[in-house]
């Protein structure tokens, strides 16, 4: 006997017929012996509902008050499933963050899990019970609700994966596996079998929305055995993510072509070169809560500076404005940004031991007339910033280019 969590996002659980066969796919998991902890989303499209709701009577809701409505969305979900199953004659509970307890702390809107209660979903469990979790939201040691922000229902799946020590823990969601590229770009693209923590991670953060970043950081961390599955597709294996030893020897170079479209650069122009510079450009944009991603410092002959940096392209303006506040204290010169920038990356535990996959990288863009604006590397990763009208191309030359579209 197996003990699996199985999440289940708001695309699966659209509507009573999608729910319906959750519960079918659920029970029969169970059927086979399996105990089984089912997490689930809300339906698809409520969590924005329910956003803008707020936003109507409130232009910047209250934290505390937005997470004890949004975390409605859950509980209408695992009500839903529970009725589902017990129609189809298998016994079912359900809990809240606050029922299991999920204890986090008090950051509402994106709080970060500190413990996992098990005792009472144990005793469901033994009892024959599945047991329904809704995904996204605990509670603080106050006991008020909290939310874990976007997508936070692929990290309760694993964090209660791992407390319960569990035996698999299955993403359930609209692809039937993670791909070595976006298969509405390159129709050449094939679901992988298996990829590792670091490479998934590395996607993640690059702009594939197959997980939540944070909850395959989880299973690195306290190695759940994650997989990826469709909600829509009765048979399929899916992707396993796994550590890096778990994989054949002959690993592939790279494992993935990933890449994100909501790229924006920002350059100072003419600043000193001097200790401290790059910190009296950036601390400013910290203290805005924007996040930086690449940075490229060029010295000049003239003991000047140019710096540039990457924001989100939500961002790009807000950004932008924090360096005109600055420009004359730190020297600089002039600012120029461009928001029609996107990144693309190459992902692959293999380049640890194959030299030369930077070069053949910008062979092949060099090749396709695709000028690269900046570069970051890591030891298994390699991205660089492109003209946004090149996005498309750069992805296939160079999925093909790695041997991604041979089996």
């Amino acid at each position: 006997m197996a003990l699996i969590v199985q999440k289940y996002g708001g695309t699966s659980m659209g509507s009573p017929e999608r729910i319906k066969n959750v519960a079918r796919r659920v029970a029969r998991f169970h059927a086979e012996g399996n105990q089984v902890i089912v997490v689930v989303s809300a339906m698809s499209g409520e969590t924005n509902r329910l956003i803008a709701l707020a936003k109507e009577l409130q232009a910047s809701p209250d934290p505390r008050e937005l997470d004890v409505m949004i975390s409605t969305g859950e509980q209408v979900s695992i009500g839903l499933l529970c009725m589902a199953l017990r129609d189809i004659g298998v016994a079912a509970r359900s809990y809240t963050g606050a029922q299991v307890p999920i204890l986090t702390d008090s950051s509402f809107g994106k709080a970060r899990i500190l413990e996992i209660g098990d005792s009472a979903i144990r005793r469901d469990l033994e009892a024959g019970r599945i047991v329904v979790v809704a995904g996204f939201q605990g509670v603080d040691a106050a006991g008020n609700i909290t939310t874990l922000g976007r997508g936070g229902s692929d990290t309760t799946g694993v964090a209660i994966a791992a407390a319960l020590k569990a035996d698999e823990c299955q993403i359930y969601t609209d692809v039937d596996g993670v791909y070595t590229t976006d298969p509405r770009i390159v129709s050449e693209a094939r679901k992988l079998d298996t990829i590792t923590f670091e490479e998934m991670l590395e996607m993640a953060s690059l702009g594939s929305k197959v997980l939540q970043i944070r909850s395959v950081e989880f299973a690195g961390k306290y190695k759940v055995k994650l997989r990826v599955l469709s909600s829509f597709a009765e048979e399929g294996e899916g992707t396993l993510i796994t550590v890096e030893g778990d994989k054949p020897m002959e690993n592939p170079i790279i494992s993935g072509i990933a890449f994100n479209r909501d790229e924006a650069k920002l350059t100072v122009l003419g600043v000193p070169d001097r200790p401290g510079i790059a910190y009296q450009i950036l601390g400013p944009i910290a203290d805005a809560n924007i996040d930086v991603d690449m940075i490229i410092q060029n010295i000049g002959y003239d003991g000047a500076t140019d710096f540039s940096f990457t924001v989100n392209r939500s961002e790009f303006e807000k950004a932008k404005a924090v360096l005109e506040g600055v420009l004359q204290h730190i020297g600089g010169r002039e600012i120029m940004g461009d928001n029609r920038v996107c990144k693309v990356s190459a992902v692959g535990v293999g380049m640890r031991s194959h030299p030369g996959v930077a070069s053949q990288m910008f062979r092949v863009l060099a090749e396709e007339g695709i000028n690269i604006q900046m570069i970051s590397t890591s030891e298994i990763k390699i991205s660089v910033v492109l003209d946004e009208k090149y996005l498309e191309l750069a992805i296939r030359v160079l999925h093909r280019a790695f041997g991604l579209d041979k089996a």
